[in-house]
């Protein structure tokens, strides 16, 4: 590759070695930009290292692109960030870094360019490119990253125990670039996780799991799992999920191992869809399978409530994982919870009151869920699989059918609780609440149309069983209505 070609073509480069001159610094292209150069991958993050001060090489760039541009300080590290366009360029002064036992921040010296590249984590982040005069456009590869990059090799440039002891997150790292960019880990390098895998837990967890939604996020994230696992590390920072792993006989009838069968589910849904949170649906879909299992000699083994159990348990896995506990959660645990409904339906056959019901209860999700329970058939049986998902075309298309007709995606019953203690002049109470779930449930069920005139003769019904006098007539309440929702 002809990197002198690449940096003239981008005029961002010339500039940085203008001002780099202008100040008499040093200055490199380095890291992760020049990797994925060479990769050809897209990147827009650019780490510039000059030997010297980067706050003052950000400054004099920002000076030269124009007025327009603010520079980010980050005094505490040393470093400096400029946005352009849809560039992020960060400026440090090459530095060289010691650490204790018990904390990754480092104590951070002035240094060398050679010293700077000492204390990157991996050969293949470890490159540079001179944006210097005498030798512009030139390779700088001590650690022979380039024939790592060819051989698809994860290797650290120093002794793999100083680098992890040093900074144990890059253990995790290591595994997210094996898993992102489908490089295995050198054998001394993944050896050393191994041994010291039990260092991660001098690292925060929001780090942790930073680098674990990159793992679940790449091309085949079960690859990157079974890493995790095999080193030992995702039983230290996710047990509830290695609890999946092992087969379990009885009367020589055993179950499927529910490790391997969700990494599987994991891929299938990274085949379809790269939403984060639909890929934890799948991470956590069978996750309360272990709580569940039970032994039947008729039946053999069991999992009845797994969906329920396991969508309860996910408010507390994103909250140990420091996960975020909004939307998102809640997406993913009303997907561990129907998981099973649309295999029920393929299996049972399509009824109008099942799929009022699933759309209700998934929503907007639906199509999301849909692309779950299809990756959950990891069956080894062809025919099994042709079946199921025959059966789930259907589930599709009446679900679109009665979409269309019933307009229940995140339905709401035209008769509110408001309406209800109105009509009977009620506070919010048991009768309230009885009068809501019987009309809701009569919709889903297809005997009341969701329409004021039918909705509220049957709600006059339910009251009237439950010995309930109306206080006021249909057509004051339609009066009233209309007032409240005209402008």
């Amino acid at each position: 590759m002809n990197f002198k070609e690449h940096i003239s073509n981008e005029p961002i480069f010339e500039t940085i070695a203008q001002a780099a001159t202008e100040l008499g610094l040093d200055a490199y292209v380095i890291g992760g930009y020049v990797r994925d150069l060479i990769l050809n991958r897209p990147n827009k993050d650019i780490d510039v290292v000059c030997l010297g001060s980067g706050i003052g090489l950000a400054e004099r760039v920002a000076s030269k692109l124009g007025d327009n541009i603010h520079v980010n300080y980050f005094k505490h590290f040393g470093t400096a960030q400029i946005r352009l366009n849809d560039l992020e360029i960060e400026f440090v002064g090459a530095r060289k870094e010691s650490y204790s036992a018990d904390s990754r921040k480092p104590a951070v010296e002035d240094g060398t360019l050679e010293d700077d590249q000492n204390r990157r984590d991996f050969t293949i982040n470890s490159l540079g490119i001179s944006l210097n005069r005498k030798d512009f456009g030139q390779l700088i590869d001590p650690f022979g990253g380039v024939e790592d990059i060819r051989k698809k090799n994860i290797r650290t440039p120093l002794n793999p125990e100083v680098t992890f002891s040093d900074d144990p997150l890059r253990m995790m790292r290591a595994i997210r670039f094996a898993s992102q960019l489908g490089f295995d880990i050198e054998g001394s390098t993944f050896d050393a996780i191994a041994a010291m895998k039990d260092r991660i837990s001098i690292v925060s967890q929001e780090r942790i799991t930073d680098e674990l939604n990159k793992i679940v996020l790449s091309k085949t994230p079960s690859y990157g799992f079974k890493l995790l696992f095999y080193a030992g590390l995702l039983q230290i920072i996710f047990p509830e999920f290695c609890e999946l792993q092992g087969v379990e006989t009885q009367d020589g009838k055993g179950h499927k191992d529910n490790f391997y069968h969700t990494l599987q589910v994991l891929d299938n849904v990274a085949v379809k869809s790269n939403d984060l949170w639909l890929r934890w649906a799948a991470i956590l879909h069978d996750i309360a399978k272990p709580a569940t299992k039970r032994f039947h000699p008729k039946v053999g083994w069991t999992f009845h409530g797994h969906e329920e159990l396991g969508s309860k348990m996910t408010p507390g896995i994103f909250r140990k994982l420091k996960l975020p506990l909004d939307a998102k959660m809640k997406m993913v645990k009303k997907l561990v919870r129907l998981h099973l409904r649309p295999i029920a339906l393929a299996k049972d056959g399509v009824t109008d009151s099942a799929l009022r019901r699933l759309l209700f209860e998934a929503g907007d999700d639906i199509e999301a869920l849909m692309i779950l329970c299809r990756a959950d058939i990891t069956s080894k049986d062809p025919n099994r699989v042709r079946r199921y998902l025959g059966n789930f075309d259907k589930v599709e298309e009446s679900l679109i059918e009665l979409e269309a007709k019933d307009k229940l995606r995140n339905f709401q019953p035209v008769i509110t609780g408001e309406i209800i203690m109105e009509v009977f002049d009620l506070k919010p109470s048991r009768e309230v609440g009885l009068i809501k779930v019987a009309i809701r449930e009569a919709i889903l069920e297809g005997t009341v149309i969701n329409e004021f005139d039918t909705a509220y003769d049957f709600m006059l019904a339910e009251g009237e069983r439950l010995n309930l006098r109306p206080v006021k007539n249909k057509e004051e309440m339609r009066a009233a209505l209309q007032t409240e929702y005209t402008p």
